[in-house]
Parts: C-alpha cells; structure tokens; sequence
C-alpha cells in the first residue's frame, strides 16, 4: 500500500464513535500506549474504599472506572457534566445501586455538607471549597489529575495555540487550594509519563474524544500536518508525546 494510501486508511478509520470514557478502541489495539505512573489510583481507590461507608465519584465518565471498584459502599453517588455520558452512567452504575447526577457547576453539587466519607475524583475539575463542603470530618479526597503540560507538543505538531484555561494547573497549585480549604496532604506526586501514538487515525480518534486538548482541530485544515506526522510515525514508528499527571491523597481536618 502506498503512503498516501496509508495515510487515508488512518485518517478514515478514525470515523469511529466514543462513548464514556473508553479508549479501548485505541489502547486494547495497542496503537496508543501511556508509560506507567510510579503511583496506581485504582489500587489507592480500592484501599480507601474498603474503609468508607460513603463515597462520591467525581466526573465518572460512562462510569467504566468505577464500576470496577466494587464491591461499593451503599451509598455511592456518581456526578458526571458531559450530557451524553449521563445515560451510559447510569445504564452502567444504577443497577449497582450508585445514584448518577448531571452536574454543570464545581462550585455548588446536590448534596449536604459532609455526605461522604471518601471523594473520588480522577481527570475531573473540582472546588477545594465545595470538595470541602461535601465531605465528612476525617473524610479522604483523592483525586490524579491532569496538569496544565499534558500533551502540549500535540498542539505545537499541529501548529495550533495550547489550550490556556489550565496552563498553571499543577501540583503545588492544587495542594496549595486545599491546604487553603481545611485539608492535610497525606501524599502528593507529579510526574510526566510518555504517550505513544503509533497511527495518524488513533491520534485524530484521540484529539475527538478530548476537544478541550485542542478545540481548533480539524482534520481538513490539518490535514498537511497529519500527513507530516504520519511520516514521522512510518519513519520511527510511533509518536511520543510528554503527558502531565499528578496524585494528590488529602484528609479533612
């Protein structure tokens, strides 16, 4: 097959529908691969789970995660802000007995002061206030979050500007927020693991399912700068680009 034929089969086959917050299309495939974190969150999820009778997943997604995080507290609550998500939450958590919830604002969410003793929260934006509100004396947040770096050099491949809503979004940022709003820290990292993308088409399905990472994208004005980085993918085999990822595990006091 030639290059440009090539190419074209990757960018066509990017066509494909994301639902939740799944990338196994991509990643169950292996043509995206993340490098380990030094830290699991799952396994620090399961640990902190075991031990509330409360819980609140924060931006769960379709809630793919979360539901492998059973057996769940019995009250177990889930908000999510993407509108199409609400329905594969709940297909997927109501029958386990979790309550889903649209939310739109990080500020203020339907619930009491002190409803949980445990937040989760992974990948979601959240108010160290309102965080601090919900949750119950002694209660632990944790929460990865994606820093203000991640994937930067996606959009300078591109030739588009970086997204400026988050660039000082980092660790010392968010510890210093909610050492601001009544926690202790118990565990902080940051680290900037490596992402491989090893076809144009898992790049193009990955920037769809993420617009806020560059919401300028198009594949027809960037089709010259796909094609370039298709080469560079045929050439090394694969793309890297430097992710931003941090840990924080926090109690209220």
């Amino acid at each position: 097959m030639k290059q440009d034929e090539l190419f074209m089969t990757y960018v066509n086959g990017a066509n494909q529908p994301f639902q939740g917050w799944d990338f196994s299309w991509i990643t169950g495939t292996g043509r995206l691969h993340s490098e380990p974190l030094s830290w699991s969150y799952g396994s620090m999820a399961i640990a902190q789970i075991q031990k509330a009778t409360s819980l609140l997943d924060m931006g769960t997604g379709g809630g793919e995660f979360l539901s492998m995080l059973r057996p769940l507290p019995a009250k177990t609550s889930a908000t999510e802000g993407y509108l199409p998500n609400i329905p594969v939450a709940k297909e997927r958590l109501e029958p386990l007995g979790v309550q889903v919830l649209q939310v739109e604002d990080d500020d203020r969410l339907p619930f009491e002061d002190g409803s949980f003793e445990l937040i989760l929260n992974k990948h979601e934006s959240f108010s160290a206030k309102e965080v601090r509100r919900l949750i119950a004396e002694r209660g632990i947040f944790l929460t990865q979050q994606v820093g203000g770096e991640d994937c930067g050099q996606l959009n300078e491949k591109l030739g588009l500007p970086l997204p400026t809503d988050y660039t000082e979004w980092k660790l010392e940022t968010a510890v210093r927020q909610l050492e601001e709003n009544g926690f202790r820290i118990l565990c902080s990292k940051e680290e900037y693991p490596t992402q491989r993308f090893y076809d144009v088409g898992a790049l193009i399905y990955y920037l769809r399912a993420i617009p806020w990472q560059a919401p300028d994208f198009d594949v027809e004005r960037q089709m010259e700068a796909l094609y370039w980085i298709h080469q560079e993918m045929q050439s090394k085999g694969y793309l890297a680009i430097r992710q931003h990822r941090f840990l924080i595990l926090a109690e209220a006091i």
